[in-house]
């Protein structure tokens, strides 16, 4: 018989097992360029103080205007990403934004190539150096870091498991654990993103009551 634990991952991963990379439609496993740009840009999106639903649907439409790579981004005029910004939710900072991500995707070709596996490869399975590299890209702090390697473990499993703040703090709340090895315990390796991808969720959602009766 399964432990009530055991329930609540399942119900988790049932209800909210996406990764944030899959909703926006970057293919991670694939881990190649463009899919790891379009998850730096969430990163940045996400770091401002607006919801994860509003950032998310900005970033998707980026990705429908064809600004998938370092080169379409910075081809790209400031005001064509105001706009973009602007009409999905992101009104109060798309002009501030406009200009991190001009100045972010800069970052990313004059000291990566425009490709951040270069990145991957300079921090060299260090999860404290790969964050520090994160930060130096201008909009991205802490958090922004944290959610790029959350769901940058999917095809960089050196830096897995991987949590955040977010999702710790979900777990917690759920009697999972409040650190990354007691949550890690809970499923196999490669499904650990889904599983913290999941928590993230049920925290933004304030669904936790929800699954405890769902897995009772």
């Amino acid at each position: 018989m399964k432990t009530k634990k055991q329930r609540i991952i399942e119900t988790l991963l049932d209800r909210h097992g996406q990764t944030f990379a899959e909703e926006l439609g970057a293919n991670i496993p694939r881990n190649t360029p463009s899919p790891l740009f379009r998850v730096l840009c969430l990163a940045l999106l996400t770091s401002a103080p607006v919801g994860a639903a509003q950032a998310m649907r900005a970033c998707r439409a980026l990705g429908e205007a064809g600004l998938t790579t370092p080169r379409k981004m910075a081809d790209s005029s400031w005001q064509e990403r105001v706009t973009i910004l602007n009409e999905h939710g992101y009104a109060r900072y798309d002009e501030k934004t406009a200009s991190q991500l001009a100045v972010m995707t800069y970052h990313l070709q004059e000291n990566y190539h425009g490709d951040l596996r270069y990145l991957r490869e300079e921090a060299d399975g260090n999860r404290d150096k790969a964050r520090k590299r994160l930060k130096t890209f201008k909009g991205i702090g802490s958090v922004g870091a944290d959610i790029f390697l959350r769901e940058a473990q999917v095809c960089w499993p050196e830096f897995r498991p991987f949590a955040d703040k977010m999702a710790l703090k979900s777990a917690a709340r759920l009697g999972l654990g409040d650190d990354v090895e007691t949550l890690s315990q809970w499923v196999e390796p490669e499904t650990f993103p889904r599983l913290v991808a999941a928590l993230v969720r049920a925290q933004l959602n304030k669904d936790h009551q929800t699954i405890e009766k769902a897995a009772a």
